[in-house]
């Protein structure tokens, strides 16, 4: 039997649809919004592999072309490999569910979402965390939700909850919260340099329709009344876990003199050795257990001396950020470079200049688009000094990037100011924790090196929680280990005036606003110093680009002149581009992008298309050469394509008997305009111009 359930939110109705499709799934559920449907579907496996002793949960997101009424691009006609907005409205969706499945639980998870109907209107990515926390809700799996998500914007000063595709171009915030009816558990988003204020105002907004959300899932799945999922709950032996504090306490609690991450991993991974080695006999059937109890055992050590002492893994204490280091320009062909190093993470931004040619071009179901500015993260195994996979990019790579992508989105200067597209990229050489926060830093240093005018530097930084019943402690700039053991990863990127990006996930069951706003403002005391460092080494863009990028010029002509610099069959701007060796581009609105190799060449392809688009005016003196000669005159090209007739009476000053006599074909000749007939017809005089 179909189960509807609905929620206002917004200017639209949030209906939960179960019962009807996919039955057996453990649970599934159709959410729809306006004219968007999105389908997700939950399904545990009910074997455990032999020896897992983790949760393994997958979150598919998958958009159909058919939903908006279109074939797939390309030449194969059905959809292929996951697109980079798939794959992160994928980590959307996982990282606001993962944390909420029981620690004892860890059975395999695999959610499946797929986009059935897109109005190109409403945005579907809110809508998969709705569906995916629903289908969990009503599966009869453990789940310790439900989870709402809306996503944020801001018009004319007025929060929109749910802003649609074109809203949310003109809104100064575009965030994502995601939630349960007590607590926010993530934020992802960017906005054009909002204060911490107006981020938690936003924040606060969001999840008072985030608890009525999960108010209508909690109704759905009480509808259902699924029969809880019987499992085999995963059981730590707590005897060997006593046995390894008797034993080795000592040593785990020593790892607080290794301040260098190598250093404390060998030392971390002897112990764990030791134990395997010397407690297989004791505990045959659950030593691979020693890992992880050692790992907790350190947590525990690490989170205590933070809450009681206020002293970090590192030897830090709270709020300071790890010593930075930054050089510029260290790459000769490139047209941009800096390597900005942070404590043990450093990152190689590289700037690549190029044409409108260039820009990505997107093809997807919300329509068409291009993107002029792009950064793409590597992060290759060595980075962590290991071996592993190389090739390819990975969902963290891609998530990684689009964060940094978003922190420097709001200072990319306009096309109209600097007609480039941008690609910067960022090589992960060396990786202990914030490796997306100091890629923003080395993007922002590398464009300012390649001479981008930036409407100002942009940094980043990734703020931690450790949280024990009422207390806790925010930690500045946190390292991997800190990530790894702590309950908050909160980044935050922005310039001296405003924040542009942020992602907060918790690991927890949620945080308090207040709790947020004291992370923020510390983030904040962080980022203003990182910034001051960056200043100081590189206070503004360079004025010249780089010999070895493309000039680039943006003229405006009148679009009504479009046709005569295309020309029959696009005849004329292949002359220009064969003669000037300039790539062109020429918009409806009359924009019209040079690309060439020097100016000389822009100047010239410029010229060219003046004289084919500017109206001669009366009165106006040029300077022309000489196409043809007849006994009464000569004919003066001032313009190219346009040309105009000196007759031998206005040749010179003084009497003139033969035209050859003053000029020749191929003369350059300054000239007057004196007349230009309702035919077009152009009078000039060499007399008027002498």
């Amino acid at each position: 039997m179909a189960i509807d359930v609905s929620v206002e939110v917004g200017r639209e109705k949030l209906n939960f649809n179960t019962g009807y499709l996919a039955k057996q799934a453990d649970g599934a559920v159709a959410v729809s919004y306006g004219e968007v449907v999105v389908f997700a579907s939950a399904v545990a496996s009910r074997d455990l592999r032999e020896g897992q002793d983790f949760f393994p949960l997958t979150v598919d997101y998958r958009e159909k072309a058919y939903a908006a009424g279109k074939f797939p691009g390309g030449f194969i006609k059905r959809e292929s490999r996951p697109s980079d907005k798939e794959v992160l409205t994928s980590r959307l969706t996982d990282r606001p569910i993962r944390p909420l499945f029981p620690k004892d639980f860890i059975n395999e998870v695999q959610i499946i979402i797929y986009v059935f109907s897109a109005d190109r209107k409403n945005q579907h990515d809110i809508l998969a965390i709705n569906a995916a926390s629903a289908a969990l809700s009503v599966s009869g799996v453990p789940f310790l939700g439900p989870v709402g998500a809306v996503r944020v914007g801001r018009l004319k000063g007025q929060w929109v909850v749910n802003p649609t595709f074109a809203e949310d171009d003109e809104s100064d915030i575009d965030v994502v919260v995601a939630g349960t009816k007590s607590a926010v558990t993530m934020i992802e988003g960017s906005a054009k340099n909002i204060s911490e204020a107006d981020m938690i105002a936003a924040v606060e907004f969001a999840h008072e329709h985030i608890r009525r959300i999960c108010e209508a899932q909690e109704d759905l799945a009480r509808q259902v009344n699924k029969k809880p999922m019987q499992y085999v709950p995963f059981v730590a032996d707590d005897k060997l876990k006593e046995e390894i504090a008797k034993r080795y306490s000592a040593d785990i609690e020593g790892l607080s003199r290794y301040k260098i991450k190598h250093e404390r991993e060998d030392a971390k991974s002897q112990i764990i050795e030791r134990a395997k080695a010397e407690l297989a006999e004791l505990f045959p059937d659950t030593i691979g257990q020693a890992s992880g109890a050692i790992d907790a055992m350190d947590g525990v050590f690490v989170r205590k001396r933070i809450l009681e002492n206020g002293e970090r893994a590192d030897g830090r204490d709270l709020k300071t950020v790890r010593p930075i280091d930054i050089m510029a320009g260290i790459l000769p062909r490139a047209h941009g470079s800096a390597v900005f190093t942070r404590g043990e993470t450093q990152s190689l931004g590289i700037t690549t200049l190029g044409s409108v040619d260039d820009v990505q071009r997107m093809d997807d179901i919300e329509g068409e688009g291009e993107k002029r500015f792009m950064l793409h993260y590597h992060f290759p195994p060595f980075s962590v000094g290991e071996t592993g996979r190389h090739g390819g990019v990975g969902r963290r790579e891609i998530g990684h990037g689009m964060l940094a992508e978003r922190a420097l989105e709001y200072a990319i200067p306009d096309n109209s100011i600097f007609p480039y597209t941008i690609r910067q990229v960022s090589e992960i050489l060396e990786s202990n924790g914030s490796s997306s926060m100091a890629s923003v830093c080395s993007a922002s240093l590398s464009m300012f090196n390649a001479g981008v005018p930036l409407k100002d530097a942009v940094a980043g930084i990734a703020m931690g929680l450790v949280m024990e019943g009422e207390r806790y402690a925010i930690l500045s700039d946190i390292i991997g280990l800190e990530d790894h053991l702590g309950d908050m990863d909160f980044k935050v990127t922005g310039t001296e005036t405003g924040i542009t990006a942020f992602q907060m996930d918790i690991k927890i069951q949620g945080i308090t606003p207040e709790i947020m706003k004291v992370a923020l403002d510390q983030a904040r005391e962080g980022r203003l110093h990182i910034l001051g460092i960056m200043k100081e080494f590189l206070p503004r863009p360079e004025k010249k680009l780089s010999p070895y990028a493309p000039l680039i010029k943006t003229i405006m002509i009148n679009p009504e002149k479009i046709g005569a610099v295309i020309g029959p069959g696009g005849k004329v701007i292949r002359q220009i581009i064969e003669e000037t060796g300039t790539d062109i581009n020429v918009e409806d609105d009359g924009s019209v992008t040079l690309t060439g190799p020097d100016q000389e060449s822009v100047l010239k392809a410029e010229e060219f298309i003046k004289g084919l688009t500017e109206e001669v005016e009366v009165n106006k003196i040029y300077e022309g050469t000489v196409r043809r000669l007849f006994e009464f005159g000569a004919m003066v090209e001032i313009m190219p394509g346009k040309e105009g007739l000196i007759h031998i009476s206005k040749l010179d000053t003084k009497r003139v008997n033969r035209v050859e006599d003053v000029v020749k074909i191929g003369d350059r000749v300054r000239v007057m305009v004196i007349k230009v007939d309702d035919r077009g017809r152009i009078d000039l005089s060499r007399k008027d111009a002498l």
